[in-house]
Order: structure tokens, then C-alpha cells, then sequence
């Protein structure tokens, strides 16, 4: 049985510092005139922002986080969640019914790409926020999303484009989170228009992004979905990306019911891991054969590391306690973290980006569920 002492710790410090910290410094009206926004990030030594922009991928996932911070019981989070839901019906909604990509610091759309990850993040946003707004109006919202998704971004060769106008290579990444979004959906509103499309992600998973000939999850891909190969022929992947979908592929069938297709991947996507995995972590980026192709670490594998680590078929104790102790050593004690580390496992200097906030946040919370 997991000893769940070392989670309630990572939990403790997300609650008791990482939250606080965030809604404190992380929501700012700019010095510069400035409108009310997420930041993009904290300079570690004086806790402010330096960034002269914004983007929707920031504001929707601070959403997400803040609507978790709510429904725990964190005092001053509704406010920030209002602030996101009223971010993408004031400044990012376009007439087309999708939302603008980047923003000034008055909130003025300074580039209308529709981009999909976000889109994906956005509809996250939404679905989270039940129960702080009404949950039919966040209902009707989260429908309407995924209306224009499956109307505006979809692929003739498969899937969803990247963005509009388009834009190449193609990417496994963004429809993970997509099914990541409809997951959430279905789970908070039962409606079964988000299970019926998180489906067709999940046969795209086993017939495109999982590179049978390779074992890994590929990253890249052609118009047609074959994938990106080195000069080599070999399939890069990115391990953190494996951990993803461990958790995913478990989390749609708690809903969709047991899929054959689906018993040996969990085994696949982390012997891959497992493979490349050092003593500092699970690098950023990985060739099929094992070799590392990036010496840098970054914090958000580490997250999605946790999740795999528990949900795998060979979990352990010590499978668990490694992932826990991994993660552990990349938090401050004031709710910052060391976002990317060096070959050799040294911090690297820089500002902590409020994006993985997110990451910290999921992992935490889905740590606690699965060892309650």
C-alpha cells in the first residue's frame, strides 16, 4: 500500500505556499497602465514581472488553477477565477467564436492566431469553473467551445490542425490536451458530446501517435500524420509526454469502459521512461534508442512523472517514493520551484513561468485522489 505521508507534503506546500503565492503576485494590475491579468511569470528575487505581454494559454490555465483553489477552500480565489472567465468573454473572444492568441498589457489582442493547445486550455478553464459560476452557464460555454474545435480547427487528414490560419509541423501535443479538456468535461457535466470526442483522440493515439516501429509516442508530424524521424530515421519523444498519457489513457477508460487495444501501452510508454530516466530526472527530450537529445531538465516532466508513476501497472512503494523525492527536491519553501535544470542537475537561473502552475497543480491533486 502507498504510504500517502510524502503527497499530503506536496500538497501542504501547494496549499500553504504555491497558491497563496500566486494569487498574491501572479494577478497584477501593471504598473505600466496596465489592466488586471495573469502575469507571465516572477522574477525570483523581487517577485515581479518583467514580461511587456500576456497570453490566453496563461490566463486559461491559471483559470483551471484557481478554480481548484476554490472548490479547496482558498480564500480570494473566486476573484481570480472571475478574472479569467471575464478575460475570455471581454479580450479574447473574436467574432468568429474562437479566442485571440497573445495580448498587450491593457488586454488588446496583439495577435488573433487561434491556436489549438490554448483553445484546448480554455475549454479546461470553463469546465473548471463550474460550480464558482453556474455550472449550466459554464455548461453552455464549454459546448460552444467545442462546437467551433470540431467546425474551425478539424483535419481533412485526421484530427485537429494546429492552428488558423495553419501552421506545421503537426503535433500530438494539443490533442493530448484536448482529450485531457473533454475528459474534465465529461467528468463535470456528464454530457456525452465531450466522451463521443474524446473517441476519435483516442484512436489517434493508437493508429498515429504511437509509432509502432519505434515504441514511443512520436512528437512531430507531417500533413498525413506520418511521422517526423530524424537523419537517422529514428523518432524523437518527449518522456513527460509518455507520463501524460498513462494518466489520460487510464482516465478514459474509468469512463469508456476496459479497451483491449489499450492493456500494453501503459507497459510501452514508461519502459520508455524508464529507459532514459537519470538520477536528476526525466529529461526533456529523448530519441527512440534511449539517447538523450536535450541535457536540460525541466519541472513539468517531473509532475507528469508522479501521476504515471502511480497509475502504471508495476507501481511500487519505491516507484512512487523516487517520483515524490524527485519533485520534492525542485520546490522552494515560498511556492516557486526551479523550472529548468542543467545536465548535471544545477538549477538554471531564470523567471518562473505561471504556466507550470498548472502542471504542479494537476499532479498534486490527481496524487492525492488516486492514494485516498
Amino acid at each position: 500500500m502507498i504510504n500517502a505521508t510524502s503527497i499530503a507534503d506536496l500538497g501542504a506546500w501547494l496549499r500553504e505556499a504555491a497558491w497563496p503565492l500566486w494569487l498574491k503576485r501572479g494577478v497584477s494590475a501593471d504598473g505600466v497602465g496596465g489592466l488586471a491579468g495573469f502575469v507571465e511569470s516572477l522574477e525570483p528575487s523581487t517577485l515581479t514581472c518583467r514580461a511587456n505581454f500576456r497570453r490566453l494559454r496563461v490566463a486559461a490555465r491559471q483559470t483551471y488553477v484557481f478554480s481548484q483553489g476554490f472548490h479547496d477552500g482558498l480564500a480570494g480565489a473566486e476573484d481570480a477565477v472571475a478574472l479569467g472567465i471575464g478575460f475570455f468573454a471581454q479580450h479574447a473572444a473574436q467574432p468568429d467564436g474562437g479566442h485571440a492568441w497573445r495580448f498587450d498589457l491593457n488586454n488588446r489582442a496583439i495577435d488573433t492566431t487561434r491556436d489549438l493547445y490554448d483553445h484546448a486550455f480554455v475549454l479546461l478553464a470553463l469546465t473548471s469553473a463550474a460550480g464558482v459560476f453556474p455550472r449550466e452557464m459554464m455548461h453552455d460555454e464549454a459546448r460552444h467551445l467545442l462546437r467551433y474545435i470540431q467546425e474551425v480547427f478539424v483535419h481533412p487528414a485526421g484530427g485537429y490542425g494546429e492552428s488558423v490560419p495553419p501552421s506545421s509541423p503537426r503535433r500530438q501535443n494539443p490533442h493530448m490536451h484536448l482529450l485531457e479538456s473533454l475528459l474534465a468535461a465529461y467528468e463535470t457535466f456528464g454530457d456525452t458530446a465531450f466522451l463521443d470526442a474524446a473517441r476519435p483522440l483516442v484512436d489517434l493515439f493508437v493508429d498515429r501517435f504511437f509509432v509502432a516501429d519505434a515504441g514511443v509516442i512520436g512528437e512531430y508530424f507531417f500533413d498525413d500524420l506520418s511521422p517526423m524521424r530524424d537523419e537517422n530515421g529514428m523518432v524523437g519523444f518527449e518522456p513527460g509526454h509518455h507520463c501524460e498519457w498513462v494518466w489520460l489513457l487510464d482516465w478514459y477508460q474509468r469512463y469508456a469502459g476496459p479497451d483491449t487495444r489499450l492493456a500494453a501501452f501503459s507497459a510501452q510508454l514508461m519502459a520508455a521512461v524508464d529507459k532514459c530516466a537519470t538520477p536528476f530526472g526525466v529529461p526533456d527530450a529523448v530519441r527512440q534508442d534511449g539517447k538523450i537529445t536535450t541535457g536540460s531538465y525541466r519541472l513539468w516532466p517531473q509532475t507528469e512523472r508522479l501521476k504515471a508513476e502511480l497509475l502504471r501497472a508495476d507501481s511500487s512503494d519505491a516507484l512512487v517514493a523516487n517520483a515524490v523525492a524527485q519533485l520534492a527536491s525542485w520546490l522552494h519553501p515560498n511556492g516557486l520551484w526551479d523550472e529548468r535544470r542543467d545536465p548535471r542537475g544545477t538549477p538554471m537561473a531564470g523567471d518562473v513561468p505561471a504556466s507550470s502552475l498548472y502542471h504542479l497543480t494537476c499532479a498534486i491533486l490527481t496524487a492525492e485522489q488516486i492514494v485516498a
